[in-house]
């Protein structure tokens, strides 16, 4: 019989942040729907199992919209530019909204728009990178992991160049944690910042449409229907927060892997070929989301043979479901040959994450190029001095590396 005593992630235990695995291991044992008391003291029932949890994602019963939960403080703990976009966020909503949203959204967000980017990236990274190498030595975090994600986001939304550092700046405010949580009051003022600009760069796009994302949005209909300015706000905010930071842990979080594992660092600069699998791997062996992906239970819900209740949030907790040895073969040992490799990082079902094509060719670019143009590089701290972020999204804090040697740009 399964213990219903939470067990508490230690996310103030610096030991449990930088290896939460040994631990999600112990839950995976102990049984298939863990509770748990996770970031902020919230009750929740963690998902820990592969099969159990790809079940859920596709289970109605659970819902992706926080006042389906029971517990107030999940809103009243949310940022402040969260609670204001709830009610037009597609990544908190459910159908219809959910389906109509992402339907307009997809016109939009389109695989040749994000195939585009790619002469674009490479600039951007090589760009990057040509302002480290004179030092030798760089935090590959705040030179490199930081910078990308957001400039392609702010191209992306058609920001003007003269606009760009207030963007970043607001934006890292708003989304980035260091070794601890970020100040309120910090969040909330970047976020009236951020809104306000966003409100009138709208107003600037729909007077002026460019070849960018946010005039194609506004632009775009379905049965003449459109995104209202509220859903397009937070269609920008969405765009931030699930593909900045994430993005930014899987560029850190992989190269940091890769400097873990010496052989598959150097299997990979050998083989560059083998640079998609890689990311996939980089993505199940230590994902940008942890320990998952929340739910609320709608009514009681039965789950592996729990009883979860109504109102109960739950985690479909993908970093421990992408370790399960019954769908992973040697499930803690980092293999970037590891082809059948359907893990959980972006979801799955109708929640697939939209912005995965993106992620995928930003972190392929962006270590690919690294591999390439630093074929010296190496920790410049040992691997326990590395700090990473705690709570919910994870990804080392800093990356300090160090080189003697440098390829040239892609050409």
């Amino acid at each position: 019989m399964m213990s219903q005593q939470p067990v508490l992630l230690p996310y103030g235990d610096p030991a449990f942040v930088a290896d939460p695995f040994p631990l999600y291991r112990r839950l995976r044992e102990d049984g298939p729907v863990r509770r748990a008391v996770i970031a902020g003291g919230l009750d929740a029932w963690l998902v820990t199992r592969y099969e159990d949890g790809l079940a859920a994602l596709f289970d109605p019963r659970l819902s992706s919209d926080v006042r389906d939960a029971s517990d107030p403080r999940l809103i009243e703990q949310l940022p402040e530019f969260e609670r204001d976009s709830m009610m037009s966020n597609m990544l908190r909503s459910d159908p219809p909204d959910h389906t109509r949203l992402r339907r307009l959204v997809s016109k939009a967000f389109t695989a040749r728009r994000v195939a585009e980017l790619r002469p674009r990236i490479q600039e951007i990274t090589d760009r990057l990178l040509d302002a480290v190498v004179p030092a030798g030595r760089a935090d590959l975090v705040a030179d490199f992991a930081l910078p990308l994600p957001v400039t392609v986001i702010s191209e992306l939304l058609g920001v003007p160049v003269d606009d760009r550092h207030d963007f970043q700046r607001w934006t890292d405010a708003m989304l980035m944690r260091g070794e601890r949580m970020p100040d309120p009051a910090v969040v909330n003022e970047a976020w009236q910042r951020m809104h306000a600009y966003v409100t009138k760069h709208l107003e600037t796009k729909r007077a002026q449409p460019g070849d960018d994302l946010l005039s194609a949005l506004i632009s775009a209909h379905d049965d003449e229907q459109r995104l209202n300015d509220d859903e397009l706000i937070a269609m920008t905010f969405l765009l931030l927060v699930a593909g900045y930071v994430t993005t930014v842990n899987l560029i850190g979080g992989g190269i940091a892997a890769l400097l873990a594992h010496p052989d598959q660092l150097a299997l990979l600069r050998d083989r560059p070929e083998l640079l998609p699998d890689a990311i996939e791997e980089f993505l199940r062996y230590d994902g940008p989301v942890s320990p998952g992906i929340a739910r609320f239970a709608r009514e009681d819900v039965e789950i592996a043979g729990v009883t979860v209740p109504r109102g109960a949030t739950v985690l479909v907790a993908s970093a421990i479901a992408d370790r399960d040895p019954a769908r992973f073969p040697d499930p803690d040992r980092l293999d970037i040959t590891r082809r059948d490799n359907g893990h959980l990082a972006f979801g799955h079902g109708i929640r697939y994450c939209l912005g995965a094509p993106l992620a995928r060719l930003e972190g392929q670019i962006a270590i690919g190029t690294v591999l390439r143009r630093l074929p010296d590089l190496a920790l410049a701290v040992p691997p326990a001095e590395l700090r990473w972020r705690p709570g919910g999204l994870r990804g080392p804090v800093r990356l300090p590396v160090t080189f003697t040697s440098f390829g040239a740009p892609a050409a």
